[in-house]
């Protein structure tokens, strides 16, 4: 019984394994392409929105969202702002389609006569504004005006970085330390009615790795060209910045973490899904990004704004 059990276990983390690595190749590779980026995070965002919608239609009484509109419509959202920051579609009417759908999300509740057509238009809401809006920073942060010394400058001409793919690697890697150092070191949990298995040392762990991870960025970047040795654009941020940028990933990641885990205990689910073998569905993949992308939007362009 116990070799079955041993060997399950060793099964599940070969699994385990092998999707991770899959999975990171598929994102790390992504940005060496606009259009294959693109194309990833698209996909992402399409199943994310399905995976949210199943979730709520599946498990909260009396709320039916349209799964397949808010779907469409989420990935509709990425695409025309990739097109929008990048020049392919330099028009603003690009969102036009978008906000039509959004409105006849509205409007057609009037008519479906549903049980409860409030708290369908809150989860429809909730969809976007939770997922597409935060997935499509990802084509804000990917699209950077960038000046010939690497910095970020308003008036410089925009040109494809690996700034969300740094954000990513900033969340693998508190992901990480905060898993080791809370095996070896948690005593303290950090909210015990969402997630009892995190734990202060845990994220104290994390953050402390992502700071030297962003330190071994900076230091990268102000000594070699990046461009030339990975194909791979990153902005040039002074130290203090890098820091700061990595406290942003490590605060809003945990916190993008912790609200998937308030949602998945209000529904009563223990994985979003099953589509990432060893890993649960693409919501239990991507909810750090879903703080992490919009705070690093914000801290990015508030430095644009104040510093530059």
């Amino acid at each position: 019984m116990k070799g079955e059990y041993n060997q399950s276990i060793m099964k599940n983390l070969i699994v385990r394994t092998i999707t991770g690595v899959l999975f990171v190749a598929a994102v790390v590779c992504s940005f060496l392409d606009p259009v294959a980026m693109i194309a990833l995070f698209a996909l992402v965002t399409g199943l994310t929105l399905k995976e949210f919608c199943s979730i709520v239609n599946e498990n909260i009484e009396k709320v039916q969202v349209n799964t397949f509109i808010s779907t469409v419509a989420g990935t509709y959202l990425f695409l025309a702002m990739s097109g929008y920051v990048s020049g392919m579609t330099p028009s603003a009417g690009v969102f036009i389609p978008y906000l039509v759908t959004i409105i006849y999300l509205f409007v057609s509740e009037l008519y479906l006569k549903a049980e409860s057509p409030l708290d369908n238009w809150a989860y429809t809401m909730l969809s976007q504004m939770y997922i597409a809006l935060p997935l499509s920073m990802i084509s804000v942060l990917a699209f950077q005006s960038i000046n010939s010394k690497g910095a970020i400058d308003p008036e410089a001409s925009y040109c494809f970085t690996a700034t969300p793919l740094v954000v990513f690697i900033f969340l693998w890697i508190n992901d990480t330390g905060a898993y080791c150092s809370g095996s070896l070191f948690g005593k303290r949990k950090l909210f015990p009615s969402i997630s009892p298995n995190k734990s202060w040392e845990g994220s104290i762990g994390g953050g402390l790795l992502v700071l030297a991870a962003a330190a071994g960025i900076w230091y990268f970047t102000e000594n070699c060209d990046t461009a030339a040795a990975l194909s791979l654009v990153i902005p040039h941020l002074s130290i203090v910045e890098w820091l700061g940028l990595g406290l942003t990933v490590v605060f809003f990641g945990t916190w993008g973490d912790l609200v998937e885990s308030l949602l998945k205990r209000k529904v009563g689910i223990k994985d979003s899904g099953n589509i990432l073998p060893g890993h649960g569905g693409m919501l239990d993949r991507f909810d750090s990004s879903l703080l992490a992308m919009p705070a690093v939007a914000v801290y990015l362009f508030t430095l644009e704004i104040l510093v530059r």
